[in-house]
């Protein structure tokens, strides 16, 4: 008996993490690898089971090349000049980035992962010049990267204004955190049934507000860019508390002895701001807007909710487009668009982690 509580004592930690390992194993790696598998395959049903049939990179070639490239990519025609304008000036913008690393501090694995941000970046301006700046339609992919980069970006921005008006000694600052924090406790089904029934320009709620700027009769939902601009205004409303309430957090540990010695020196809001308060929130700044991209990239319930996608193709996100894949039984082609979401969401997130975070945290530790 001795034994066996040494042994356990000595064991302790292994077997404490067993459990969290197994369950990681069971519902993360396992279906990883699964759905890995699968995206090589044409799986179809049959009485009883599936029949599955290895056929390589075929279901990637068919969402990049083939009959689904204009669903996941859209369709490429004539490049405009402004497209190429962007092409040329992207590609300038890289090579000197790349140039200027090989003239500093260089190591190989640092220029390697460079290397394929780059490549990644200018594979995407591409992409935008032959589709979005040439006047052409767009897939799920760049309509994703419209989503987490530029939607995400205002969350943060509208955010992280408020935060900083709600960490200031105003009266009545307690009961509008409490406010701005309570649409992150609603569902994002509840949400989009919301938005939907706040956006009818016709019969909702704010149809009479709607009515008396001349928006009664645009049928949004019917429209490529006004359906974008509803559901990211939606996914902001939710969102957006989330970015608050850690951004509240963080201005909360700002030292007012630094303020307060900045005030005293002269120094203006924008400066106290951009000098004392930011250095000291950007670690919590930066990975705010790192799980807000992550989740971005998830976004799948408000659309499918407040426009099934429509019209078109138009708000398809790649989690969205994944699901459809599903749903007519292409679970090959599923699981291909599955893995360019997951290639897509690690190239962003690794980049901005690695020369944004990682960058501004050691530049404060010199």
């Amino acid at each position: 008996m001795k034994t066996l509580n040494e042994w356990i004592d000595k064991q302790s930690r292994r077997l404490f993490i067993t459990p969290a390992v197994l369950l990681i194993l069971v519902f993360s790696v396992f279906p990883l690898i699964a759905s890995l598998v699968i995206s090589f395959t044409r799986v179809r049903p049959r009485a009883g089971g599936y029949n599955m049939r290895f056929v390589g990179f075929r279901n990637f070639k068919k969402i990049f090349f083939g009959s689904e490239q204009y669903h996941l990519l859209g369709t490429f025609e004539a490049i405009s000049a402004l497209g190429w304008c962007l092409i040329l000036v992207m590609l300038s913008a890289l090579l000197w980035w790349l140039y200027s690393y090989t003239k500093k501090d260089f190591k190989l694995i640092g220029f390697i992962g460079r290397v394929i941000s780059a490549a990644f970046i200018f594979s995407v301006t591409i992409l935008f010049s032959v589709t979005l700046f040439s006047g052409n339609n767009f897939g799920t992919l760049p309509m994703t990267i419209i989503y987490v980069i530029f939607g995400c970006s205002i969350q943060f921005l509208i955010g992280l204004g408020l935060a900083y008006i709600c960490s200031m000694n105003l009266k009545g600052r307690t009961f509008f955190r409490i406010l701005f924090f309570m649409p992150l406790m609603i569902t994002p089904v509840g949400i989009a049934y919301q938005w939907r029934m706040l956006a009818d320009m016709n019969r909702g709620p704010l149809s009479g507000i709607w009515q008396s700027f001349g928006f009664g009769d645009l049928a949004w939902g019917s429209l490529a860019w006004p359906a974008r601009t509803i559901i990211m205004i939606a996914d902001a409303w939710m969102w957006i508390p989330f970015i608050f309430i850690v951004l509240v957090a963080a201005l909360d540990t700002v030292s007012k002895d630094l303020v307060e010695a900045a005030d005293v020196d002269g120094a203006g809001k924008w400066l106290i701001f951009k000098d004392v308060i930011w250095p000291q929130i950007a670690p919590v700044a930066g990975t705010v807007v790192l799980i807000r991209w992550i989740e971005g990239f998830k976004l799948v319930d408000i659309p499918l909710v407040m426009t099934s996608g429509g019209p078109g193709i138009s708000t398809e996100t790649l989690t969205m487009h994944s699901w459809t894949q599903w749903r007519a039984l292409d679970f090959g082609g599923s699981s291909a668009v599955a893995y360019t979401l997951l290639f897509v969401t690690v190239i962003i997130c690794v980049s901005f982690f690695n020369f944004v975070i990682r960058k501004y945290s050691q530049a404060n530790q010199l």
